[in-house]
């Protein structure tokens, strides 16, 4: 039974959905780091929301660990470089709490343009500032939205029903979905130079740390007045605090901080800032939302293999698993032959797909393929952290779909071109579930592949069949499958055997010795 432990105040409902799928759950809110490193290890998952930091020194001791689930959507107290490299799956949720943050982005526009917060304050201490309150109409404003995915699209659909007009700046968002929510997307010089109202819907990246800055500030329009509802590292604190000043900038609305929880901060006590703490995913609806998918994710993965939502690895939802399942024995299978004959240093790999294949979901038969490919070479590798050490090994990987007719009803090549050669490796499923070998260097080979393979290529010439049969007789090592496949008579050959224990140095030796022979391999599956 997996083991997922809650280590943040999630609503009990996530509790709930992993007992009720059978999942052990430990419910340990505000576990320091030193606890919190001593007890990883026992667990197959863990759920955060903001308060636990899984920090890379964690992650190291999480030997069971498995997946890291966030109810909710940003993910920068997860060292999501770390977890990958550990081949940890990271998962966010979000939907869960789109509309409640977008709401609470159109309730900081609002508090800005008619400065409710200040007026309220006044009003409270029995003074009569009617004059003192001077606001701005929405309609007709321009609202800058940068970056317009879950939470950014929400609000300005929102936004155009206080009748704004609505630019973003998202290198992302393609001219069809810009179009299809009703913005106009533009370049970041053109943003500052519109934007009345700037409400920043942007994950924090190396890309966007730090995109409102002194410099930014500088471009904007006078008076502009500036919302953020993501990630308190979008803004440089100190620019902003003097464009406030210089009166550059009419306003700010500030529910995240640079560092949090934020009790001191160089923006407090500031006239024209409304600052709350962090409450953008606070509602009821919210908390259930992210609560019950992260919970549902996280026991759909540990259960049956699906990934929804992965930061870090290609999804692969609960129905598609079934059907991908013996794609993916297969592509590991084609991945680990072409792995275990490699013996110079890797350059590049190409995975062509054809016929049914084509119509699958393939980006995780490809990181399933690196793992197989991988795995002999090097430790500790699965499919998710696989395409991330091929990248740092400066492996190129080409993905092809052909839409060619095949001689098969499906089919995936596997061309693996090291420093000194290039290999390819074909296989198709037979009876729709198990996986064969159908070429192996442009050579035709029909071979299901056991625990414990000869590789052999030789010279098609007369005698090496019964030469083989006698070493491997006198060796008393039995023959389970035989497989043959040659270039043309005479020509190049190859022959994969399946036998029923590993051999010996020794019996390598006597068969590499054979005329004609050019290699011999074990190979193990």
């Amino acid at each position: 039974m997996p083991k997922v432990l809650i280590s943040d105040n999630i609503s009990p409902l996530a509790g709930t959905i992993f007992a009720n799928r059978g999942i052990e759950t430990d419910v340990k809110p505000g576990m320091d780091p030193p606890e919190l490193k001593s007890r990883i290890g026992e667990y197959d998952g863990i759920a955060v929301r903001s308060t636990t930091n899984v920090t890379a020194d964690i992650i190291g001791a999480a030997h069971n660990l498995k997946v890291i689930g966030r109810a909710g959507i940003g993910v920068d107290n997860i060292d999501v470089e770390a977890a990958t490299g550990r081949g940890i799956v990271v998962m966010n949720a979000p939907l869960g709490n789109a509309i409640t943050t977008a709401e609470h982005a159109i309730a900081m526009i609002l508090s800005l343009s008619r400065q409710i917060p200040q007026a309220n304050a006044s009003t409270h201490q029995g003074k009569w500032e009617k004059t003192r309150f001077m606001g701005v109409e929405l309609t007709g404003k321009t609202l800058g939205i940068i970056g317009c995915g879950n939470i950014g699209s929400v609000v300005a659909d929102r936004a155009h029903g206080l009748k704004m007009k609505v630019i973003a700046y998202d290198p992302y968002l393609s001219p069809e979905r810009a179009e299809s929510i009703g913005v106009e997307k533009v370049d970041l010089d053109g943003f500052f130079a519109r934007a009345d109202f700037i409400s920043l819907h942007a994950p924090l990246t190396d890309a966007t740390r730090a995109i409102i800055d002194g410099e930014a500030l500088a471009r904007m329009k006078q008076g502009v007045r500036i919302i953020n509802c993501a990630r308190g590292g979008l803004i440089v604190e100190k620019d902003l605090k003097a464009a406030l000043e210089s009166g550059h900038v009419a306003a700010a609305a500030l529910d995240v901080f640079a560092n949090e929880p934020a009790t001191d901060n160089i923006l407090f006590g500031m006239e024209k800032v409304v600052a709350t703490p962090h409450l953008g995913a606070s509602t009821m609806e919210a908390r259930e939302k992210v609560a019950s998918q992260i919970a549902e994710q996280m026991a759909d993965f540990l259960l049956t293999g699906a990934v929804a939502n992965a930061v870090n690895m290609a999804s692969v939802t609960a129905e598609e698993v079934p059907k991908l399942r013996p794609y993916m024995k297969l592509c590991e299978l084609l991945g680990s032959f072409a792995g275990q004959l490699t013996e110079t240093g890797l350059k590049a790999i190409t995975i062509e797909y054809e016929g049914h294949a084509t119509e699958l979901n393939t980006r995780p038969l490809t990181a399933v393929t690196l793992q197989g490919l991988l795995a002999p070479l090097l430790d500790s590798v699965n499919m998710v952290n696989a395409p991330l050490i091929a990248k740092e090994r400066n492996i190129d990987i080409t993905e092809i779909k052909h839409e060619r007719a095949s001689d098969y009803l499906t089919l995936v090549k596997v061309t693996v071109t090291t420093e000194v050669q290039t290999r390819g490796v074909s296989g198709t499923l037979f009876a729709g579930s198990r996986p064969r070998l159908v070429e192996i260097k442009g050579i035709p080979i029909d071979a299901e592949l056991g625990p414990n393979m000869l590789y052999i290529t030789n010279h098609d010439k007369p005698g090496f069949i019964g030469g083989l049969g006698m070493i491997l007789g006198d060796m008393g090592i039995n023959i389970a499958t035989f497989h043959l496949g040659r270039a043309e008579p005479g020509g190049d050959a190859i022959a994969l055997i399946e036998i029923d224990e590993p051999p010996g140095e020794d019996v390598l030796k006597k068969i590499g010795a054979l005329p004609h022979v050019v290699q011999v391999k074990t190979l193990r599956f």
